[in-house]
């Protein structure tokens, strides 16, 4: 089993689980949906406190995927398998997506803190 957060402008909206036998479940966090100014990540997502299921990597967050020579690239640099789209979708759409939707490794946040974004600022501050 794998887990990503799933954030919107930066803030955690919900949870993206890959289940072992290659199933996905998308469910909100209770806060976001507590909060009626936090909207829904996706119209194909709307906001509910029951998970959502499906066979297959859901739609929406399908189409953050790169395709073609850009996909086979990613893939090779990073040592993924091209059928690996939950992989594919942590190294692409954790700093470099379209939109206010990103995704991360789930242990990247700490008490509600993006960890490595943390520690990319900590390079970058010793750097100048």
């Amino acid at each position: 089993m794998r887990e990503a957060s799933v954030l919107f402008k930066d803030q955690e909206a919900g949870v993206l689980t890959q289940h072992d036998d290659g199933s996905f479940t998308f469910c909100y966090k209770d806060a976001w949906l507590a909060d009626n100014s936090k909207p829904a990540i996706s119209v194909t997502l709307p906001k509910r406190e029951q998970p959502f299921h499906s066979e297959y990597l859901f739609p929406f967050f399908f189409n953050m995927l790169p395709e073609g020579s850009n996909k086979q690239v990613v893939c090779k640099l990073n040592r993924i398998d091209t059928d690996d789209y939950f992989g594919l979708l942590l190294t692409t759409a954790k700093f470099d997506s379209i939109g206010a939707v990103r995704v991360i490794m789930a242990e990247v946040i700490m008490g509600g803190v993006i960890m490595g974004e943390v520690i990319m600022q900590g390079i970058i501050n010793e750097q100048v």
